[in-house]
């Protein structure tokens, strides 16, 4: 009895975990269902946080009842800090395969374009497709010729050719494990967020630390406010309430480190791989460790990080022999005076 129980559960549990895999295929893949797990747990951590404040803290409520300004600029913080979390999340890195088609597409229609024009009146369709058609491998070759001019003359095609994806890597390009694609400019892969970080949604991720930084920090505040206050509670309340600000304490520094740290990153236009594994990168290990190669000063870097991204998909060359002796030559008066060092 107990055995044919124990199958009827068994079958009832199976048909539930089909049915819920009909209606979300994504759950299916071990790495999504991971993935939804940690974005679920992160909400919820949250609402913990915003719900305990506004249950327990009697102060809080009656500030707001007082000065609504105060907690409605707090919730939009709460608000836009969720909401760019899932908008870097949600976001495309920038893959390589992306970048390889939009070129493609792009020289095909210049093609098309090219031999439509000079195509002859009387001319019959037969020949214009026959002649499209004998250009759709070009596009290949588009895409290797403008990769190829941004290394040194001689640089092998086999070694910038990625072995997983089979597709040319313009420079500071990675292929990722986890995404099984090669990312421009990449970074690092978030596990929270869970997808790459790179030339796609470096910006979103800083303003994100960014937010999230500000959130912990006004929440911390909040927190010991309530166990600076003359109102009577309870030990276990207490209890709650330091061991959350004790987490609440360690998430800030490393939110703070974070932030420190991808905003260096941001001013020398470096990337965490280049910067962590810089003597594994081929085109970085004879350059000495204070030069920056793809740096054009602070202000430059800057810009370009945050207002001239045009294009998803935009690509640097490396940097010539000529530029890496300017970048080894020390500042002066005179270049601080000329703006050397920041644009």
């Amino acid at each position: 009895m107990g055995a044919l129980c124990a199958g009827h559960s068994r079958d009832t549990l199976d048909r539930f975990s089909d049915r819920c895999l009909h209606v979300s295929p994504c759950l299916s893949d071990p790495a999504r269902r991971s993935t939804c797990c940690l974005r679920i747990a992160l909400v919820m951590l949250h609402l913990i946080y915003l719900g305990v404040l506004f249950v327990f803290d009697k102060d809080l409520i009656h500030k707001t009842k007082e000065e609504p300004w105060y907690t409605t600029v707090y919730l939009i913080l709460f608000a836009a800090t969720l909401a760019q979390y899932f908008i870097t999340s949600g976001s495309s890195p920038g893959y390589v395969v992306d970048a390889m088609r939009a070129v493609n597409e792009a020289d095909a229609s210049r093609n098309r374009a090219s031999i439509t024009s000079k195509q002859p009146a009387s001319s019959k369709n037969g020949d214009v497709v026959i002649a499209i058609d004998s250009l759709q491998g070009r596009g290949t070759i588009a895409w290797t010729k403008l990769v190829m001019d941004m290394y040194p003359s001689g640089t092998s095609l086999r070694g910038v050719t990625c072995s997983h994806c089979n597709v040319v890597q313009p420079p500071r390009a990675k292929h990722c494990h986890d995404c099984d694609k090669c990312v421009l400019q990449f970074d690092h892969h978030c596990v929270w967020l869970g997808t790459c970080i790179g030339q796609g949604n470096h910006c979103a991720f800083w303003w994100y630390i960014c937010g999230e930084t500000a959130l912990s920090l006004w929440t911390g505040t909040l927190y010991i406010q309530f166990l600076k206050s003359d109102i009577s509670k309870p030990w276990w309340l207490y209890a709650i309430m330091i061991l959350l600000l004790a987490t609440l304490f360690f998430c800030l520094i490393f939110l703070l480190l974070l932030l420190l740290f991808h905003s260096y990153l941001i001013l020398t236009n470096q990337t965490t791989y280049e910067l962590v594994r810089r003597r594994r990168i081929q085109y970085l290990r004879n350059i000495p460790e204070r030069v920056y190669p793809f740096s054009r000063g602070a202000c430059r870097n800057l810009y370009e990080f945050c207002c001239a991204q045009r294009s998803k998909y935009r690509m640097e060359p490396l940097p010539t022999g000529q530029e890496l002796e300017d970048k080894l030559r020390p500042y002066t008066c005179s270049d601080v005076l000329s703006c050397r060092c920041c644009c």
